[in-house]
């Protein structure tokens, strides 16, 4: 099954909106090398920076497999959306693009990491009541496909995951897991299109 073209890696170029940006000197984060791992040191505070502008290029900067790029960018979205949570709803439809391409990679590693950034953006207003997940259920066409691709893919990825991450690298398991996050957070429409993409999907409110 894993020979399956569907299942194959795709062209990655090195060419992220994020590299371009950093490599400029246009990015308001740098690497701190101190203490036992590297940290991601702000130049300002996270909170007042320009999420239309900022979040998508962080965003895109989550295909990147290569150092300090690949850290800085998935460190960076984290940062944000935990920050100023109800700064990141105006902007999810600039996020689809970045997601989907680099679901797209087909990159297992990527794609590992990605659906814990998802993760993490449907849940990151809950206290106001999930609208950032209701407002990614319209954009679920070009986010579950490749999803449904490798909702059986069972096998651990191990080392290949990096920043401790060794935990929760099942695929199958974490793209089932995300799928039920959706379904939590996306509201009362949420599990009719989810089902729609990825037929094998059973509900955990419906029973």
């Amino acid at each position: 099954v894993a020979d399956f073209p569907a299942f194959a890696e795709r062209e990655n170029p090195p060419n992220t909106e994020f590299r371009r940006f950093y490599e400029r000197g246009d990015l308001p984060v740098q690497i701190h090398h101190g203490g036992v791992q590297n940290v991601i040191a702000w130049k300002v505070p996270v909170g007042r920076l320009d999420y239309h502008h900022y979040l998508p290029i962080f965003f895109d900067g989550l295909r990147e497999v290569e150092e300090p790029y690949a850290f800085l960018s998935e460190r960076g979205v984290y940062d944000m959306i935990r920050s100023a949570p109800a700064r990141v709803l105006p902007v999810v439809p600039q996020l689809i693009i970045p997601i989907k391409n680099a679901l797209n990679t087909r990159d297992k590693a990527v794609i590992v990491k990605v659906l814990k950034v998802l993760q993490a953006l449907v849940g990151c207003d809950e206290e106001e009541g999930s609208v950032v997940g209701q407002a990614l259920v319209p954009y679920y066409r070009q986010i579950l496909p490749v999803l449904n691709i490798f909702i059986r893919q069972n096998s651990n990825l191990g080392d290949r995951i990096d920043y401790g991450q060794q935990k929760r690298s099942n695929l199958g398991e974490l793209v089932m897991e995300t799928l039920e996050q959706f379904e939590l957070h996306g509201g009362q429409d949420a599990f009719i299109n989810i089902k729609y993409l990825v037929p094998v999907y059973q509900s955990i409110i419906l029973g």
